[in-house]
């Protein structure tokens, strides 16, 4: 009978795989932070502060104390004893500045500081407990207005070790001034907080042998694990940190938050378990993107071609902490120009430290910058979108470094054919539908492409079923399905076969999950274990009667499919991964390795730059008597290396879109100047963008692997999806409307005014 067996479909990178954590979170069998149920466990309540600077003059605990089931009123007064050194308290991604230290003393910081935790054996009793403490505080004089703060804006040049200072080159100020073309302006970015769907919340079990097991909401558990150890006098190896699932995070999670700090305390202190959640209105009172003025200046000569550039941008942090943000490169490494210089500030207020939110620095850079370059186009009388491409550089143009990769024409080019771009009128308020102004605008997205040394463990069992295993974290962007694709890619093994370990710190080495470097390192990692894998595979292989492989020399002469591993010459001849391991009498294979720069041939070393694109297009309609702005399309080409999984990459773009529209026309975190605190600190007031806001949105990935990021050719997604979004949005609402906005969000009583 002739062979009717089809040829097996190997499922692996460029697979459109849904998420294999996915079952577990939609059925609610995936635990978060504040599900783990520990026995005997008391529920904690943080007790917020009211004024934003000053000091703590009493605390009356006697009523709180009173209610029934109440076992402890934790405060600056009582704690335990905690690390007296700053130095002891700096996490993995520490700013510049002394960290803040929960109930360290009685000086208050900032608004919403905590103040006090109320512990009793219900959620219910501690929260009603906490309602009645009593707090009496000697208040100074705050500014919380980014205004005035700016009278202090500096940059100390000792606290530059985190922040990549821009590289001037030229004469910017002459060439500015001799320019045929110049545009200067200034540019604004409201305060946005982090609103991930996941409160921050740690639930620590106390093992009563010294031990603890702490599940917190982070982005990394080996540096909270570390932060722990340090800050609270625990060996590390005594500390164990699990997040197996986080419920979004944005940088939120990047740095240990000040739940832990409390929940640790108390934990340690009451020598019992303790869980810790905060409020959606304490989710306002710590990390936030923080506020901007970007003031550009842009010369050019007749035609559009750039002449110099002048950026120079300030940006708000705490005083405790100096909160520094790459703003200003972005448009300089990605322009051509002789003539560049930029200067950087932060602006001190009486805040929480503003930190990490999705694309740092970029976001806010880029889109500002974005704008710009669209009001000069208009001065010289350049379609948008051809000016960007006269100004093209295929170089860094700040770090003169050749780049890994560059598809941003191909992305302009796709993304302006899916658009409909050619049939644009250059002039605004041409296009309309009935009384909505229909207009166009096009921005440029870029970010790094980073790596990070990481580590990861497979286990192959005698059954064939393997686990890959690393302590990085899945904030919600699909590294459990990277890893198992990545996975069944390299050793041929069906995914519901494989399953993906992560959010532990016991687990093999990894980074903090952020900037993204997750899937590009971790994916790197999770290779090269399963290759050494397949190496002991190929040993194994020898074992079998016949000896079907004997002509393979090295793995790369084999075809890893289906279960098996052929001949690549000579498909025919196959051998059983399970049979393999039987004929060699092994029961498991399992092995370690590390991906980093250098380390066998992984990532080039060489002096070049590596950076993720992006060609963003946009549609607004805006209602000319009402103000009312509709977002009715979105274009976004990515140029960011290989796809690992087209519909979990999809999905993050998606998602960093929407954002980039909250950015736009929505989120804006506003202060009572007068009491020092966030005003709208709920969902309610504070806006995001609501089903109703998003209509099409068009993800187009440009082809572009890159094996000199990794080997993979992976870069990375989760922040490019949300950089000049906001831009592209801005610019077209100039283009219907005539008014050109430079102060984001760009909210209706601007429109109207």
């Amino acid at each position: 009978m002739p062979d009717t067996r089809q040829t097996p479909i190997k499922v692996g990178i460029g697979t459109p795989l849904s998420r294999v954590d996915g079952v577990d979170k939609v059925t609610g069998q995936a635990l978060y932070a504040a599900e783990y149920v520990v026995p005997g466990m008391l529920h904690g309540v943080i007790v917020s502060g009211r004024i934003a600077k000053g000091r703590i003059a009493v605390i009356d605990e006697a009523a709180a104390r009173a209610v029934p089931g109440v076992a402890e009123v934790l405060t600056h007064r009582n704690r335990p004893h905690v690390a007296w050194r700053d130095s002891a308290h700096k996490d993995e991604l520490s700013i510049p500045g002394d960290p803040f230290v929960a109930l360290r003393d009685d000086r208050i910081l900032f608004s919403g500081q905590p103040v006090a935790l109320v512990l009793a054996d219900s959620f219910e009793a501690a929260r009603f407990a906490a309602s009645l403490l009593d707090v009496t505080y000697e208040e100074e004089p705050h500014n919380v207005d980014f205004d005035l703060s700016l009278a202090e804006k500096t940059l100390p040049l000792w606290k530059r070790k985190s922040f990549h200072a821009p590289k001037s080159h030229g004469d910017a100020d002459t060439a500015y001034a001799e320019a045929d073309l110049r545009h200067e302006g200034e540019y604004r970015l409201a305060t946005e907080h982090h609103n991930p769907m996941e409160m921050h919340a740690s639930t620590v079990h106390w093992h009563g042998d010294g031990t603890i097991t702490v599940y917190d909401k982070c982005q990394g558990a080996q540096g909270v694990r570390d932060f722990i150890a340090s800050s609270f006098g625990f060996r590390s190896k005594d500390v164990r940190v699990v997040n197996a699932y986080v419920g979004g995070a944005f940088g939120s999670g990047l740095r240990p938050q000040y739940q832990v700090q409390l929940a640790v305390l108390a934990a340690k202190h009451l020598q019992r378990s303790v869980r810790v959640v905060m409020t959606r209105q304490q989710m306002f009172t710590h990390v936030h993107r923080p506020q901007a003025i970007y003031s550009i200046k842009l010369g050019a000569e007749r035609t559009g071609k750039l002449t110099s550039m002048i950026h120079d941008a300030t940006t708000s942090t705490s005083r405790f902490e100096n909160n520094l943000e790459d703003v200003v490169t972005w448009g300089m490494i990605n322009y051509a120009c002789l003539n560049m210089r930029g200067e950087y500030t932060v602006a001190p207020r009486d805040t929480y430290t503003s930190s990490d939110m999705r694309a740092p620095g970029a976001a806010t850079g880029m889109t500002l910058f974005e704008i710009a370059m669209d009001e000069l186009a208009y001065k010289a009388k350049v379609d948008p979108l051809e000016f960007r491409l006269l100004n093209y550089s295929d170089e860094d143009a700040m770090n003169r470094q050749p780049f890994t990769s560059k598809a941003l024409r191909e992305a302009y080019r796709e993304g302006a054919a899916a658009f409909g771009w050619q049939g644009r009128p250059i002039e605004p308020r041409q296009m309309r539908d009935g009384r909505e102004m229909i207009g166009w605008g096009v921005a440029t997205g870029i970010w790094d492409a980073q790596f990070s040394k990481t580590s990861a463990r497979a286990t192959l069992l005698a059954d064939g079923r393997l686990e890959v295993a690393s302590a990085t974290a899945d904030i919600g962007t699909g590294t459990y399905t990277v890893m198992t694709l990545v996975a069944a890619d390299t050793l041929g093994i069906a995914p519901e076969r494989i399953t993906s370990r992560l959010g532990d710190s016991d687990l093999p080495t990894a980074p903090v999950e952020g900037g993204s470097w997750g899937a590009a390192s971790t994916g790197a990692a999770v290779q090269l274990a399963c290759r050494s894998v397949a190496e002991r595979l190929l040993k194994a292989a020898a074992k079998v009667e016949g000896q079907p492989l004997a002509a393979a020399s090295s793995i790369d002469d084999l075809v890893f499919a289906d279960g098996r591993m052929a001949l690549r010459a000579d498909p025919g001849r196959s051998v059983a991964i399970i049979d393999a391991m039987q004929a060699a009498g092994l029961d498991r294979i399992e092995v370690e390795e590390t991906a980093a720069t250098g380390l066998r041939g992984l990532v080039s070393q060489a002096r070049k730059s590596r950076k993720t694109h992006s060609a963003v297009f946009a549609e607004v309609r805006v209602d000319e008597e009402l103000g009312q702005i509709r977002v009715t399309r979105i274009v976004s080409a990515i140029a960011a290396g290989r796809i690992i999984n087209p519909k979990t990459s999809r999905s993050q773009i998606l998602g960093g879109v929407v954002m980039g529209i909250g950015m736009a026309l929505h989120e804006e975190t506003l202060a009572d100047l007068r009491l020092g605190r966030w005003m709208n600190h709920n969902y309610a007031e504070y806006h995001i963008p609501a089903h109703a806001d998003i209509h099409d949105i068009e993800v187009i990935f440009v082809d572009e692997p890159d094996p000199e990021v990794t080997p993979l050719g992976v870069k990375g997604l989760g922040e490019i999806g949300i950089i000049s979004v906001a831009g592209a949005i801005a610019n077209a609402i100039f283009h219907a409307t005539g008014q050109r906005h430079r102060s984001l969000p760009i909210t209706l009583d601007k429109l109207v005014a």
